[in-house]
């Protein structure tokens, strides 16, 4: 493929990041979802306060585990997440066909390794480790603005790509 092919089927950042900011809103969806279910099957008791808030040891990777599969059933299913299809964008392997199982988890674990940035937040604060995971976010994503097949971070390891639909 020539680079002037690329440029008609790689996804611009702008329509990534677009389809991404869709994306958190079925997020954001999700989490509310299942916080409210865990709530009601734990009889509002989900989160005890005394001196300080205590949340149910299994709460957080349950919400990582469901939006895990959010993503990995999406892009397993037709390439697109619920932000992908109005930006008319879909992943691919890279060569054009459909991910295997491994390449979707692999891009999933990098894409969210930035979070792990979060475990600063006893040294240096959580505005400071919030703004650590944006700076690394940017980072991942930066790439693609300056990659010639417009891939992030996780496309190159995953050897994924994000192209434009017709």
């Amino acid at each position: 493929m020539t680079n002037t092919d690329s440029a008609n089927v790689n996804c611009p950042l702008w329509r990534r990041l677009l389809a991404l900011l869709y994306d958190l809103l079925a997020v954001l969806a999700i989490v509310m979802v299942v916080g409210y279910a865990c709530q009601r099957m734990t009889g509002g008791h989900l989160i005890t306060t005394d001196a300080h808030a205590h949340i149910a040891w299994w709460y957080q990777p349950l919400q990582a585990l469901v939006v895990s599969a959010y993503f990995v059933v999406s892009w397993m299913r037709g390439g697109q997440t619920l932000g992908m299809r109005p930006w008319r964008i879909r992943l691919t392997a890279r060569d054009g066909g459909p991910l295997r199982l491994s390449q979707a988890l692999l891009r999933l674990a990098v894409a969210a390794l930035p979070l792990l940035l979060l475990g600063l937040t006893p040294w240096i604060g959580p505005r400071a480790a919030a703004w650590a995971v944006v700076a690394a976010w940017t980072a991942w994503f930066g790439l693609a603005a300056i990659d010639p097949l417009r891939r992030a971070v996780q496309d190159v390891i995953a050897r994924t790509e994000i192209r434009k639909l017709g």
